[in-house]
């Protein structure tokens, strides 16, 4: 069987930050869904989608 959690642990789960925190500014990266309208040979638009993270340090440069 599995073990039983108290509500002492999952209150303390609750409580802490998901993610990995950035080395240079110490604050927590937040994934976010990156999208480039680029025109292609045709005349159409595509939409690239990436994956970042974004933090205090690279929040002007995404953002801008």
């Amino acid at each position: 069987m599995a073990k039983q959690q108290d509500f002492a642990e999952k209150a303390k789960k609750a409580t802490q930050e998901k993610g990995s925190k950035c080395p240079k500014c110490g604050t927590i990266r937040v994934p976010t869904l990156y999208v480039q309208s680029i025109r292609s040979a045709h005349g159409s638009y595509r939409f690239n989608r990436t994956r970042i993270q974004i933090c205090k340090c690279n929040e002007k440069q995404v953002y801008a």
